[in-house]
């Protein structure tokens, strides 16, 4: 029987590159200290080298291009974290992970600073770090639920309650310490972070039932 699987087609591969070159555009700019507010279309597409009639093909305006951008990153922070419950679930493997997750919001800090900036005015982005934690959130705890039926975590644990606390309370921690970190102190505070997850959390001691 013959595949039914649609191949990629030759539109879909230029629409793929010319979006490329538009993020990696914004990228560069934001990184050499320019504010997405201060950004003008005209400066994008120079910086892309696409056409002005290839830019509004794949994004209506400004607001829609961050938006896309913030949905990418957004996706990107959830695959580091659930690697980790899915393929690891070591304190070694989530010491690992919070290195990377500093490292990737540390190199991206001038997009999420423009994030924050627009957000201010643009509805659709203020809840991008909301409806990202949401999913890793929901992510946690079924990985919670998992190690305690398999025996690994304190059954007394509420699983929603504790997952909110470690995975709202450590994406602020990150957030904070990327502020006042020059980036010498990154590897202690993934260290400190994950052991707070750790054994706070994941390996507490079991507690007597009241």
């Amino acid at each position: 029987m013959p595949s039914v699987t649609r191949k990629p087609s030759s539109a879909d591969s230029r629409r793929q590159v010319a979006e490329e070159q538009v993020y990696d555009a914004v990228g560069r700019l934001l990184a050499a200290g320019e504010s997405y507010t201060g950004l003008s279309v005209q400066r994008i597409i120079d910086a892309a080298g696409v056409a002005r009639s290839t830019f509004y093909a794949h994004f209506p305006d400004k607001s829609h291009l961050l938006r896309r951008l913030a949905d990418r990153m957004r996706q990107d922070v959830y695959d580091l974290g659930d690697a980790w419950t899915r393929i690891d679930n070591s304190l070694p493997g989530l010491v690992q992970t919070f290195e990377n997750a500093v490292a990737f919001y540390r190199a991206h800090q001038p997009l999420l600073a423009a994030i924050g900036q627009t957000a201010v005015y643009e509805p659709s982005l203020r809840d991008f770090f909301s409806s990202g934690l949401e999913s890793f959130q929901t992510r946690v705890i079924e990985h919670l639920r998992e190690r305690q039926a398999a025996g690994l975590t304190d059954p007394s644990l509420d699983p929603v309650k504790a997952a909110r606390i470690i995975v709202v309370g450590g994406a602020q921690a990150i957030a904070d310490h990327i502020e006042r970190d020059d980036g010498s102190g990154d590897s202690a505070f993934a260290r400190e972070l994950a052991m707070t997850w750790w054994f706070g959390t994941y390996s507490r001691p079991v507690t007597p039932v009241q």
